[in-house]
């Protein structure tokens, strides 16, 4: 090999590739990895049985959550703007914009321009959309009360 040319680097022996790596020292006790498990398997079926409601109410379940951002406002105004809307949802402008045109489209939202500032909108629940979300959140009440129940008993063991 030339001393210009890139040297080459040897692949581990098969020995060496399949001996056993040490955990490091601070690694989770089993009890962390029962906690985060349990936390996981709650979270997952909350999730999943909120789609499967939403979906029994006629909406998807990325509308639901488009809704329940608008009608849950923090602020209490049951309306938002597309920048509050992507940053509570994490998802991009363009990616909101999209899901909001297909849910106004679909007659459960509506846009209105500000009366303070003409280049701020605000997408509103329509009374058919609060219809179907009402009807959501309220089918959803036994979920939320079972997340609440094991994130309050299911103390983590790492702190």
């Amino acid at each position: 090999m030339s001393p210009s040319s890139p040297r080459r680097r040897r692949a581990p022996s098969a020995a060496a590739a399949s001996a056993p790596q040490r955990a490091p020292a601070d690694a989770p006790r089993l009890a962390e990895y029962q906690h985060a498990a349990r936390l996981r398997a709650a979270l997952r079926a909350f999730l999943r049985r909120g789609e499967e409601i939403s979906r029994s109410h006629g909406l998807t379940p990325q509308r639901y959550l488009l809704l329940l951002m608008i009608h849950g406002a923090p602020d209490g105004s049951r309306q938002a703007t597309v920048s509050e809307l992507a940053q509570r949802l994490s998802l991009a402008q363009s990616t909101v914009t999209e899901l909001i045109d297909r849910t106004e489209a679909a007659g459960l939202v509506t846009r209105a321009t500000s009366e303070a500032d003409g280049r701020v909108v605000f997408v509103r629940v329509t009374p058919e959309g609060e219809r179907r979300l009402a009807l959501a959140v309220k089918d959803l009440r036994a979920e939320r009360a079972a997340l609440r129940e094991v994130l309050s008993t299911n103390t983590d063991p790492a702190n």
